[in-house]
């Protein structure tokens, strides 16, 4: 049975493992000692800071993850969307996409933005059906060289 629910500290593992799986399709590769230092610790990056960490569980594997992270009072940036390549095509990016949005809303943002790799181009295009515009931000992290943005 799958389960959208919020992410715990048991789960930092797992999640970092799901993302070396998902990017290692794309050639790409995780960086916990910059990029993704915020998956050793969700309670200091996400919850305690207006923010919010979701998974997708199956039978107590991860096969999916979310983040909300605070930038500012107005805006926030999804973080670490990511899904097994294959559970893609079940509408499960969907769920994951339409309950970040709502989070973010419940959250008091009104503005979402995103980084993502050109390569992500699956990922891309289900922004791009929930209305995130591309947009040049002042900078960009290690991986990515892309990013977008939506109104809440």
């Amino acid at each position: 049975m799958l389960n959208l629910r919020k992410a715990n500290k048991e789960d930092e593992s797992k999640i970092m493992d799901l993302l070396e799986s998902v990017l290692s399709d794309y050639g790409l590769k995780t960086n916990p000692y910059k990029t993704d230092k915020d998956l050793l610790n969700l309670e200091n990056y996400y919850f305690s800071k207006s923010g919010w960490f979701a998974v997708i569980d199956k039978e107590n594997e991860i096969i999916g993850s979310y983040g909300i992270f605070k930038i500012n009072k107005k805006t926030c940036e999804l973080r670490k969307m990511y899904l097994l390549n294959n559970y893609q095509g079940q509408g499960l990016g969907k769920l994951m996409m339409e309950d970040a949005l709502k989070k973010a809303r419940e959250l008091g943002y009104s503005e979402i933005v995103l980084e993502t790799n050109k390569l992500l181009d699956k990922a891309i295009s289900l922004y791009g059906k929930y209305g995130f515009a591309q947009y040049k931000p002042s900078h960009l992290s290690d991986r990515c060289d892309f990013a977008m943005r939506k109104v809440l």
